[in-house]
């Protein structure tokens, strides 16, 4: 059953001229995103599009769980096969825990200029 869903879009440009602010970028990139996150997009030929797309898919699982969380409680992750997926930590697990979700789909999208995640929480 469909507990939540959440829908996001993000400016790629946005998320790139927040990375690369001088005085705010490197505290904004750790604030948001987890290590292994920031590892995957590093390595990615095109970052600031991964970036994008995992922030809009943390703001996307925040809308699905209907409760803020934080930015580290959610988790973008992508193995070498299959879709990316969604880890929650404290809050926003124990939010999910609360609501009987026991799956949270994810799917991801962009083009030169926006990145879209979509995300359903089902029990």
């Amino acid at each position: 059953m469909v507990v939540g869903i959440g829908v996001d879009i993000v400016d790629i440009e946005r998320i790139r001229a927040a990375l690369e602010n001088p005085k705010t970028g490197r505290r904004f990139r750790d604030r948001v995103f987890t290590e292994g996150e920031i590892a995957y997009c590093d390595r990615r030929r095109r970052a600031y599009e991964s970036f994008a797309a995992r922030f809009a898919a943390k703001e996307a699982t925040i809308k699905a769980l209907g409760q803020s969380a934080g930015w580290q409680e959610i988790e973008v992750s992508r193995g070498a096969e299959g879709p990316p997926e969604v880890r929650l930590h404290g809050r926003a697990r124990q939010r999910a825990e609360e609501l009987g979700i026991r799956r949270v789909l994810l799917s991801l999208s962009h083009s030169e200029k926006m990145a879209i995640a979509y995300v359903i929480a089902e029990s």
